[in-house]
């Protein structure tokens, strides 16, 4: 019982994840390989025909209209399949509790499932030709995994070396903004969603905007503070929280 209310106690206090360290290997690729299902599973419904099937099942006439858009939604989906599957077994050192791992798919399937049937034309019956919009989408998607993954790596490497044991991360990307793999993950789901060509679906990164504002930095600060001490306080008020220069 002092485990489970001490693993409660760590999560609490690292904004909703266990912060302690563990292998949690079956978690891990239970994760990978689930989210890889759900990339195929994208993939049945951009070029397969999935969309059109499932409709027949209720005797509706479904498709996908904007087939190359669909495409790249696909595309989008496999990055971040990648992106993630680098992160969870190479990047992460903390536990992954079943809880986190399972939720966290659901939310991706609910996404990623929906990004593509949006920008694939399930809901229009128009083709939608590519743009300047999508040049600019295209920019916000890279740069913003470059924004998260290049900053954790950056982490990683410095992490590495014995000397740096124990001590506070704050250089590379990290020095713009003490949360810029938050900052990121904003920036690259704006662009995912420009890419479906419905203005509705940014309330997807305004939502975890205000998800990370609220709730996640407040708590991971709170954590990193009592971790780190004085050397995080003096960097914490120096630094922008989430947008570098901005806040």
């Amino acid at each position: 019982m002092e485990t489970i209310n001490h693993n409660s106690d760590s999560q609490s206090a690292g904004g909703g994840v266990n912060r302690e360290h563990g292998r949690t290997i079956a978690q891990r690729w239970t994760f990978v390989g689930l989210h890889f299902g759900l990339v195929l599973f994208c993939a049945w419904l951009a070029v397969a025909d999935g969309w059109t099937l499932i409709g027949q099942l209720f005797g509706q006439q479904w498709t996908l209209v904007d087939n190359d858009r669909a495409l790249l939604m696909l595309a989008c989906v496999f990055v971040y399949w990648l992106r993630h599957a680098i992160t969870v077994l190479y990047l992460l050192q903390r536990r992954i509790d079943w809880g986190e791992a399972l939720g966290l798919l659901c939310f991706m399937a609910f996404f990623e499932i929906g990004l593509l049937l949006v920008g694939g034309g399930a809901f229009r019956n128009e083709v939608i030709p590519f743009g300047t919009l999508d040049i600019v989408a295209l920019v916000l998607l890279i740069v913003g995994s470059y924004l998260n993954s290049g900053s954790e790596i950056q982490r990683k490497w410095w992490k590495q070396d014995p000397a740096n044991k124990g001590r506070c991360y704050t250089e590379g990307l990290f020095k713009h903004s003490m949360h810029i793999n938050y900052f990121g993950d904003v920036v690259l789901f704006t662009g995912w969603c420009l890419l479906s060509y419905n203005y509705w679906t940014l309330l997807l990164p305004f939502f975890m905007a205000y998800s990370f504002i609220s709730f996640h930095i407040p708590a991971l600060d709170g954590y990193l503070s009592e971790r780190y001490g004085e050397k995080f306080d003096q960097y914490a008020a120096k630094t922008k929280k989430l947008i570098p220069f901005v806040y």
